[in-house]
């Protein structure tokens, strides 16, 4: 087990189910970041008296530094206090859970400083997966998934005699609150209702993400690079009581699963005390209680950010990450309410089109012009 751990993202739903997880396992912490919840932040800081705090937003990070000025920790703030909590030589694990492409900088200080990562940011390997399993096979860093689909291949894979011996890996997708809907029923869809997902509880973007299925294509192109597999070997089925996370189809056609109950907090404590497997309080799974478990394939016609996403990854170079960068716009004008549900599709599918085709992903500042001419496409289509 690590002997201490760095939380980056530490008030999100993912960074507050890790500390669940900490604090039961009596892990230490020794370093947390967050955006700007300052409140939850300082709560946290109480009872864990990390080394670090860290808060990305500079006018937060004042109040948070009078807010606990009677403690011992040192407050750092910006994009340089994430990448300085993701170093810090007491951690032996780095958890990347932001949100967003603030998380690509912290993955790669984390690897250069030569820590090991239990990874949910996704964007760290949409935009960058390049740079980032380029850099982590060289320094020998292990980057351990922690989002339930890809910790179920994860598991699937331990034992396996190796790539070759793997056919495809099937994702699973809960199918999110509009399964089997029709274009011409999402017409209407609001943010309230997009909101509502069956099974999860997660952030609002995440959520979103989740009815549009972009989730599902992100993860594609995170299989894509954790694994080592094309598109073409990856697909996606709606599993939608959620208890099948995802499987793997070996070359003799046997196919081995992960299962579990729907809780965050499985994959988490993987990734926490991988290779070791501890008790969790989480609760049993009975089979006999669901009694039937569902299966079909998903809707890629109707879903568009999904197709968008394969299509990002055949094209590769900076495709991924103008159609990530698109999507966080297109997310938060959704929920602005200026745009409809199925504009965001469009304006992913069309920003990453727009994005010039490149052979290969040389630096962080590529991805990141990448990102903000996607973003800027987006804004000044909706705008015009």
């Amino acid at each position: 087990m690590k002997q201490c751990l760095s939380v980056l993202g530490s008030t999100g739903s993912i960074g507050t189910q890790t500390l669940d997880v900490a604090r039961r396992l009596g892990m230490k912490i020794c370093a947390l970041a967050a955006a700007k919840n300052v409140g939850l932040l300082e709560e946290q800081i109480r009872e864990f008296r990390p080394q670090v705090a860290a808060v990305y937003d500079p006018a937060a990070a004042l109040k948070l530094k009078t807010a606990v000025s009677d403690l011992p920790v040192r407050v750092v703030q910006g994009m340089d206090g994430l990448c300085e909590a993701a170093c810090l030589p007491t951690a032996g694990l780095v958890c990347n859970s932001v949100v967003g492409m603030v998380g690509l900088r912290p993955t790669l200080a984390a690897i250069r400083a030569e820590k090991d990562v239990a990874l949910s940011n996704k964007e760290a390997l949409v935009a960058g997966g390049a740079l980032v399993m380029r850099e982590a096979e060289e320094r020998h860093v292990r980057i351990l998934p922690v989002d339930s689909e890809h910790s179920a291949v994860f598991q699937c894979l331990q034992g396996s005699p190796g790539k070759k011996a793997i056919r495809r890996i099937l994702l699973t997708a809960s199918g999110g609150p509009f399964f089997g809907k029709t274009l011409e029923d999402l017409k209407s869809v609001t943010p309230e209702q997009a909101l509502k997902h069956p099974n999860w509880h997660m952030g609002p973007k995440v959520t979103i993400d989740s009815s549009t299925m972009m989730n599902k294509g992100l993860e594609i192109i995170e299989a894509s690079w954790l694994f080592g597999l094309p598109d073409d070997r990856i697909d996606v089925l709606v599993q939608r009581e959620s208890v099948v996370h995802s499987m793997v189809e070996f070359e003799d056609r046997s196919v081995i699963a992960q299962l579990g109950v729907p809780d965050m907090h499985l994959p988490i404590q993987y990734a926490l005390t991988y290779p070791e497997r501890l008790a969790s309080d989480t609760d049993i799974l009975d089979l006999a209680k669901y009694g039937t478990l569902t299966f079909s394939n998903a809707d890629e016609k109707t879903f568009r950010c999904l197709a968008a996403c394969r299509r990002a990854l055949r094209r590769g170079g900076l495709a991924p990450a103008a159609a990530n960068g698109a999507n966080e716009v297109a997310v938060k004008l959704f929920l602005d309410h200026r745009i409809s549900f199925l504009e965001i599709g469009e304006l992913v599918w069309e920003a990453m089109e727009h994005q010039p085709d490149v052979d290969e992903v040389r630096s962080v500042e590529d991805v990141l012009r990448a990102d903000a001419r996607a973003r800027s496409f987006v804004l000044s289509t909706v705008t015009t």
